[in-house]
């Protein structure tokens, strides 16, 4: 098993940050990837639901089922429904954990995937989930209004 890791710290609270990053449903309001999104079914995100995602470059359609969600906790994780997976992995689980930053008054958020895939891919999909997940962080920082990350 693999794990692709990514996690950033956010010059905003805690609470902003999960209003908006803890919405399942609502995950194409800021990632610029996505043209469109939300819940197949009627109801919110509940565990085993699916969420349809649009890729705004060509229009394919995704489907990511949420398998864990605690809210108290602020974290959740998701995966692809049996026979969707559109990655060369046999394996996916992604999970979002948010935490307050107490001194700064700020977010740490980690947002990581596990997989399992032949050892000839695994680095391939080890960039590809970390860039996904890099991407998306910054989508988050543009949609919340916060400054860029600091750059190393």
């Amino acid at each position: 098993m693999s794990r692709a890791y990514v996690s950033d710290v956010l010059p905003a609270p805690v609470d902003t940050v999960w209003a908006v990053l803890g919405r399942f449903e609502d995950i194409a309001d800021f990632v610029e990837k996505l043209s469109e999104g939300g819940m197949e079914g009627e109801g919110g995100p509940a565990v085993g639901s699916v969420r349809r995602l649009v890729l705004r470059d060509g229009g394919r359609v995704v489907r990511e089922r949420l398998v864990a969600m605690d809210a108290d906790d602020r974290s959740y994780s998701y995966g692809f429904p049996p026979g969707e997976n559109p990655f060369p992995v046999r394996s996916y689980r992604a999970t979002i954990r948010v935490r307050p930053v107490t001194r700064t008054n700020g977010t740490f958020v980690e947002w990581y995937g596990d997989f399992d895939c032949d050892a000839g891919v695994e680095t391939e999909m080890h960039e590809a989930f970390a860039s996904r997940y890099s991407a998306f962080l910054g989508n988050l920082r543009d949609h919340l209004g916060l400054p860029p990350a600091p750059q190393e």
